[in-house]
This record gives C-alpha cells, sequence and structure tokens, in this order.
C-alpha cells in the first residue's frame, strides 16, 4: 500500500470512529435529557468519511433512524461514501479524478 493510500484509511478509520462515538455519545445524552450534539455535527463527520460510523451506531442503539430529513441525507452520504470506496478499491477514483481535473483552468 502507498503511502497517501495509508493516510487516507488511517482518516476513514478515524472518521468513522469518531462519527460513532458521536451518536452513541447523543444517544444517551437525548436518553438523559442534556444538551445534544447537533445534527448538523453528525452529519458532517458522515460526511469526512465517517458514513459507515454513523449508520452502524444509529442501527445498533436505534438514534435517529426515523427522524428526517435526518435520516435520508446520512443515507444519501453512506451511498456516497461506499460508490467512492468502490471506485478506489477498483482503481478507478485516481482516473475520474485526473480527468475532472483536466478541465479546471491552469493558472497563468
Amino acid at each position: 500500500m502507498d503511502r497517501v493510500a495509508g493516510y487516507i484509511l488511517y482518516w476513514l478509520i478515524a472518521a468513522n470512529v469518531i462519527a460513532f462515538t458521536l451518536m452513541i455519545v447523543d444517544k444517551h445524552r437525548a436518553e438523559a435529557g442534556a444538551r445534544r450534539i447537533s445534527e448538523a455535527t453528525l452529519l458532517k463527520w458522515a460526511f469526512l468519511g465517517g458514513a459507515i460510523g454513523t449508520f452502524a451506531a444509529s442501527r445498533l442503539v436505534r438514534h435517529k433512524t426515523r427522524k428526517q430529513p435526518f435520516a435520508a441525507q446520512m443515507v444519501g452520504i453512506l451511498a456516497l461514501e461506499i460508490i467512492l470506496l468502490a471506485l478506489w478499491a477498483f482503481g478507478l477514483l485516481g482516473p475520474l479524478v485526473a480527468a475532472a481535473l483536466a478541465y479546471l483552468p491552469r493558472p497563468a
């Protein structure tokens, strides 16, 4: 595994652990009537690579599974993350990014 792939893998692990933990903490705070973690923060961590952790925690402790539009946004981010991971695993993400970057104007 090259160095960049290792860093990406470490980031994804960390982001999923953080997202999972935040969902569990928010569930406990909800049950205790304490100050909650905002949905924006939970979705931000899902978007930053923690979608699998967010989704897993929501199913494990039955937290925010019916809360709309949060649940739909979470599932959408999860689908996007799975697609990107599949493209990366099959070696297709790099060429797609390179092709997209080729369309950007070059600095003068």
